[in-house]
Parts: structure tokens; sequence; C-alpha cells
């Protein structure tokens, strides 16, 4: 009966923009994507446990105007996630940024399970100078490509695959633009619990050629500011971004771990003449800690349950590599080293295009640093590395865009 549900609301989603045609609405447009990631990851300590998983989402997006001064955006995103083992990998979960449960999960902790969510549920418009929208809808703020310390609301992972489409967040927002580039914006992200809920303002502006972006307010419960600046120095392209927090629930269990911390990073992009493109990023990840004896500790802290940061350490280099060695097959690449322990992450990809709206990446990842120890006598994981103690892994994501 459920997956009957779950067809008649698809085939539904289909019909509508024929049956708003009739109506009021303009513009009315259909599309969407489907994807499989497959993956199998070796895991250091029990190799008869290895993980062997396999993502797979259905999206469809409804996009049209009700106006001329207003439109809406409705999105419908299906997720069939099957592992070999329970517990190792869970379905997707925004809630820490969202008040509405628009979400039905189904065979939770089970090696086959599903989500169907309604990802975007928004109306927006315009009114002269000031554009505003209200409901479920994309929010990314910063301009650092590989991890940007101004993203704050609902940031991606540094390693992760799929950055196409950014998690839609249940908020109210207004953006006044000014001037050739400038913008003075407001925020407000709601949760189910009150305190979680952000209200930030915003402002951005070239100001003699560099590019300022500047945040301040409250994100879930905690006050923060945050400035950038982007510019560029002769082919040499650079930005740094800071941001500051006063902690909130400090040393209590699924707290923060200080009063305050700082989020910070520089990035540089240079591409030469060969065509190869270089990002590079120091970041410092104010969250972490230094010592690998307290990575387990930094794990069950607020800011990485509610995804604010992903990395354990403090300090970081990053790397992205890029090269198009024909118009259909560019490689890329990713390395995440931890300065402090020295361990790290190396991810090689090859994006190939099948066809239109048709890619095909493959990639390995590889995981270097001192691995995880078992004590002789209590048989407790002794933690010595942050990426030492991961598995190698090998997958394939393939995307298909209608």
């Amino acid at each position: 009966m459920r997956g009957c549900k779950i067809l008649f609301v698809m085939v539904a989603i289909g019909l509508l923009p024929h049956i708003v045609s009739a109506t009021m609405f303009d513009d009315v447009a259909l599309h969407g994507s489907l994807k499989s990631l497959n993956l199998y990851s070796e895991t250091p300590l029990y190799r008869d446990h290895d993980i062997t998983l396999s993502s797979n989402h259905i999206r469809f997006d409804l996009t049209g105007r009700v106006t001329s001064l207003a439109g809406f955006e409705v999105s419908l995103d299906q997720q069939i996630l099957w592992a070999n083992r329970t517990g190792v990998v869970s379905l997707s979960d925004n809630f820490s940024n969202r008040f509405f449960d628009l979400e039905k999960n189904w065979r939770e902790d089970r090696q086959l399970s599903g989500q169907l969510q309604v990802d975007r549920l928004n109306v927006y418009g315009e009114l002269g100078d000031t554009h505003w929208s209200v409901g479920r809808q994309a929010v990314g703020f910063g301009r650092i490509s590989l991890f940007s310390p101004l993203d704050i609301i609902a940031p991606f992972p540094p390693d992760a695959l799929d950055v196409d489409v950014r998690p839609g967040v249940d908020a109210v927002r207004l953006t006044h633009y000014f001037g050739m580039a400038g913008q003075l914006g407001g925020i407000a992200v709601f949760s189910e619990e009150n305190n979680k809920n952000s209200y930030l303002l915003t402002f951005s502006e070239n100001l003699l050629g560099v590019d300022v972006l500047a945040i301040g307010g409250v994100l879930r419960d905690r006050s923060l500011f945050g400035i950038g600046v982007a510019g560029e120095v002769g082919k040499l392209g650079l930005k740094a971004e800071i941001s500051c927090y006063e902690g909130v629930d400090v040393g209590q269990p699924h707290g923060d771990r200080d009063d305050d911390f700082q989020i910070g990073a520089v990035e540089g992009w240079y591409r030469f003449e060969n065509g190869l493109i270089l990002l590079g990023e120091y970041l410092f990840n104010g969250i972490g800690s230094n010592t690998s004896s307290e990575y387990p500790l930094v794990a069950t802290t607020a800011p990485i349950e509610e995804g604010l940061s992903f990395l354990l350490g403090r300090h970081y280099l990053l790397l992205g590599p890029s090269y198009q060695f024909h118009p259909l097959v560019t490689a890329n690449g990713l390395v995440i080293l931890n300065l402090k322990d020295h361990s790290s992450m190396i991810r090689p990809q090859m994006a190939i295009s099948l066809a239109d709206n048709l890619q095909l990446d493959l990639f390995y990842t590889l995981t270097l640093g001192k691995k995880t120890e078992l004590d002789p006598y209590t048989q407790i994981p002794i933690v010595r590395s942050e990426f030492g103690s991961m598995g190698d892994s090998v997958g394939l994501l393939l995307r298909w865009y209608f």
C-alpha cells in the first residue's frame, strides 16, 4: 500500500504541469534527476565487516510563476538505500533546519530502507529591488570552494561527491539589492526546537575590487559573526573567511566544547597554461582537537551533530586539482591532510560524460595514517589518527538529468 501511495504522488507530480497550465500559472516547468551512488569500503579493524552500499535518488522539481512578481518551487525526493550491514549508514536528514515534518521514512535500520521527502516548497517574488522567499528553500553562504567557514546553515562535507542540490531548509528570507553589486539581507531559519532557530543578517559589496561578505546574528542559539573577502592578484584568485561563535551548553553532553570558537580558512585558485586547475586551502577548525585521543569526544559535540563541521582535528590542508583530458572526460582530485596527526584522505576521480545530461563519476578513496588499535586488555579501540582509522573505498556515481 505504501508503495502505491508513493507511485501515486510521483504520477501526480508528473501531471501537475498539465493541470496548472490551464489555470493562472505561467512558465511552469518540470525537471529532475536520477542518481545512483554505489560504494565498497574497507573497515580497518574488522575485515569481515567491509561495507557495501547503494544510495539511489529520484527527484522531481516543479517551478513556475503565479504572477509577474511571484513564483513557486516544489521538489520531491525519493531515496532508496541498501547496505550489506545495518547501522553503518543512515537515511538523509536535515532536522536542525526544518520546522515542518515533510519526510516519511520506512524500514529504518534495515538493510533496505527508504525516504520520501519534500525538499522544496516555497514561494518567492520581487518588490522593487527587494527579493523575498518563504518556505522550504536552498540557503548557502560563503565563497570558498573546498570548505567555506561562512557556509553555516546547511553546508556540504568537504568530501561530498554530489553537491548539485543543497538540502532545503524552512526559512523566511529578504534580500535588498543596491548599487552595482551590493546586497543587504535578513533570514530566519526555523527548527522543531525553538533554541535551534537561526536569525541572521548578511551584507555583501564590492569594495575597491574586493568582494566582501559579512554575516552576523544567532545560529541555533549561538551568537556569531563572520566575514570573508575574495579577490585576485594577477592570475591568482584568493579568498579568506572566518566565523566566530559563542558556545552554548558548554561542557554538557552533545553541547559545545568551548566558551567560544572560530573556523577560518584561506584559499587560493590558479589555472596553469596547460589547463590544470589547482585549488588549495588552509583550514583552521576550532571545533576540533589537536589530540587524536579526543576525536571520539569531538564527534559527539553539537557542531558535528548539526553539520557545522565534519572534521575532528584543528589544522588542515585541502587540495582540489582538476584537469580536462577531453571535452567529455575530466580528472578531479581531493586531498584532505590533517596537519597535526599527519593522516590524510586522497581521492582521485574521473568524470565521464556518457551522453547529454548523463554523467558517470568513478573514484577511489585512499586513507593514510596511524591505524586504530585495540587495547590488549580492554579491547577498546584507541584512535591514533583521523583518517588512519578509516578504510579505503571505491565506487561510482551515475547521474541523469531530465
